[in-house]
Formats: structure tokens, C-alpha cells, sequence
């Protein structure tokens, strides 16, 4: 007869749940420039046949010291050609401000680059622009218009 030891049940592995990582919207977007970008989803659904849910973020490289944001229109079937950008809505203190319940996509590749970015629009004699305060970048060119981290 062939003796076998006995059998110890065997451990379970425990799994541990993940924490979700993502607690915060990617981007700050100041009730200044989520009332521009309201204006301008509205100026453009306007003229076109297909309206505009929110905007894209994302950067190229370009410019005098590496990369610039690109702004894009995003439209209603945007997650289906972009299923890896990441999605937020803009949140004002009070849901009447001008541009609450947008969306704002980024881009995956550009995600890196403007965590914690701070996006406003400053409008004065000399320009017009949305500008981007981010703490991820080491030095900027003389214009304003490339950064680089």
C-alpha cells in the first residue's frame, strides 16, 4: 500500500480591491474660462450639423521649448473614437454659472503633462486667450505660447 500525507486545504488567496486612483478631475478650469468655452461650443453648434458636447485638451510638440495645448471641438460620439481620453465634467460653485455640466476630454498622451493644470481665459486691450497655469512645468518660452516638463 502506498501511504500519501494528508491533504492541507489550500489557502484562498485574498484579493485586495484597488483603491480608485482617480479622485480628482485632471484639470482646474476656472468659471472664466468655462464661461468662454460655453460661448464658443454655442457660436459653433450654431453653424454645424454636428454639435459640440465639450472640448479635447491635449499637447503637441511644437514651439520654441517643446510642447503647446491644442484645443479641439469634442462631439457626442467622441468616446467611441477616443475611448482612452479622460473624461471630466466641469463642476462650478453654482450649477446656473455659464459652462457647469460641460465636458472636457484629454488627451492620453497629454495627460501626464497637465495634471493639476489650472486653464482660464484672460480678456484684455492687447489679447484673448485661455491661459494655462501648470505646476508641472520646468520653463516656458518667451511668447507663452510652448512649455516643457
Amino acid at each position: 500500500k502506498i501511504r500519501t500525507a494528508p491533504s492541507q486545504p489550500k489557502k484562498k488567496k485574498r484579493t485586495k480591491q484597488r483603491k480608485s486612483l482617480r479622485s480628482r478631475n485632471p484639470l482646474i478650469i476656472t468659471p472664466t474660462a468655462a464661461a468662454r468655452i460655453q460661448f464658443l461650443i454655442s457660436a459653433h453648434n450654431q453653424n454645424s450639423t454636428n454639435p459640440a458636447v465639450g472640448i479635447r485638451l491635449g499637447t503637441k510638440k511644437r514651439g520654441c521649448n517643446g510642447l503647446s495645448y491644442t484645443l479641439n471641438y469634442a462631439y457626442g460620439d467622441h468616446l467611441e473614437k477616443h475611448g482612452r481620453d479622460e473624461a471630466m465634467i466641469i463642476k462650478l460653485p453654482e450649477s446656473d454659472m455659464e459652462g457647469d455640466g460641460l465636458m472636457v476630454y484629454v488627451e492620453p498622451m497629454a495627460l501626464m503633462n497637465v495634471i493639476g493644470t489650472t486653464m482660464d481665459f484672460e480678456d484684455d486691450e492687447m489679447s484673448s486667450e485661455f491661459t494655462f497655469t501648470n505646476p508641472n512645468s520646468k520653463g516656458e518660452c518667451g511668447c507663452g505660447e510652448s512649455f516643457n516638463v
